[in-house]
């Protein structure tokens, strides 16, 4: 069985959206006030380890027009690996090793669990993390905490009255103040 591994940039107070840059949001690009060697490695060994990814639309345009143009290890798995994108509008999607995910969404997701092989890591994504939360089918998270708050924008979390129990299996801070603190579903304990 397959497990999704939800990997984010977050801030301090949550916020998930314009890590890369993304027009119109007032402290757009935020991740890259803290780049470094460390997070870069840690992003790339990510990457390899992952067999597929999951995505959603938004995250999808924004990848499938750069990762393409890029050259070197990280862009040639990540041009290569098998790429699921959760979309009701894409219809034909061009990235390379992309297929479309419609209809009954969580059904579909749930079989891929179910079938073997390694992780299926989402990234940015965040309608479809929200979802994927509400439905108890994330079974890592893995948080890398940018050490500054931007007091606006799209959060990470979803709001709920439902509580969920994760537990802390990793926590690795770099020299540069970002932390990534890594927790699994508490279902799996």
């Amino acid at each position: 069985m397959r497990e999704i591994v939800v990997s984010e940039f977050v801030t301090l107070d949550g916020v998930m959206e314009a890590p890369g840059g993304e027009p119109g949001h007032p402290h757009s690009g935020w991740v890259f006030e803290f780049a470094g060697p460390e997070q870069l490695q840690y992003k790339f060994d990510e990457v390899v380890e992952a067999e597929s990814l999951l995505i959603g639309r938004v995250t999808y345009e924004s990848f499938a027009a750069s990762w393409p143009a890029r050259t070197g290890d990280f862009a040639d798995k990540m041009n290569a690996m098998p790429k699921h994108v959760v979309s009701a509008t894409i219809g034909n999607p061009t990235w390379n090793n992309s297929a479309v995910i419609k209809g009954d969404v969580i059904a579909r997701i749930g079989k891929l669990k179910e079938e073997e092989g390694g992780p299926i890591l989402v990234a940015g994504s965040r309608t479809l993390v929200h979802t994927l939360l509400q439905h108890g089918l994330v079974d890592e998270l893995r948080l890398m905490v940018f050490p500054v708050m931007v007091g606006s924008g799209r959060r990470l979390f979803p709001e709920t009255r439902d509580k969920t129990v994760w537990q802390l299996a990793d926590s690795r801070a770099f020299s540069s103040g970002v932390v990534v603190q890594t927790y699994r579903s508490g279902r799996q304990a």
